[in-house]
């Protein structure tokens, strides 16, 4: 199949799949023609490369998983170089949990407090100025 073929089948677009070339993770063999040519097993690195992308690996991560598919392993992550790539991705991932939950705490303790302070106003007192309150002042 040709480039456009390529694109559309995997899809993406002729320009990301030259990116891929020009990166040495796609390989393309030239016809008699010069246009470029391409198979079912390049379709199935296309399709890898940006189902990891999808993942979140950066484009270097999916190296290892071409160089397994080329290999001749059908899934391109059975090879000892793509399991690392996995275990080192899981590892960021972990940590990324870990933030992110901390955020999350914190931000419901501030909003606890917030809505403790909204429920104590002083009956008869003033009202809070708020930012809603502040345009409905200006008028």
């Amino acid at each position: 199949m040709r480039i456009g073929e390529l694109a559309e089948r995997a899809g993406t677009t002729t320009r990301t799949l030259r990116y891929y070339e020009s990166r040495g993770l796609l390989q393309a063999r030239r016809a008699e023609n010069g246009y470029r040519t391409y198979d079912e097993g390049d379709l199935r690195m296309v399709r890898q490369i940006r189902t990891l992308q999808d993942f979140g690996f950066d484009l270097e991560e999916t190296r290892p998983f071409v160089d397994c598919l080329r290999a001749g392993h059908p899934a391109g992550d059975s090879c000892p170089a793509s399991l690392a790539v996995y275990r080192r991705k899981l590892g960021e991932l972990d940590t990324l949990i870990d933030q992110l939950q901390s955020v999350r705490t914190e931000v419901g303790a501030q909003l606890a407090r917030a809505e403790l302070e909204a429920s104590a106003v002083v009956p008869g007192g003033p009202e809070p100025r708020c930012e809603l309150n502040r345009e409905d002042e200006d008028r």
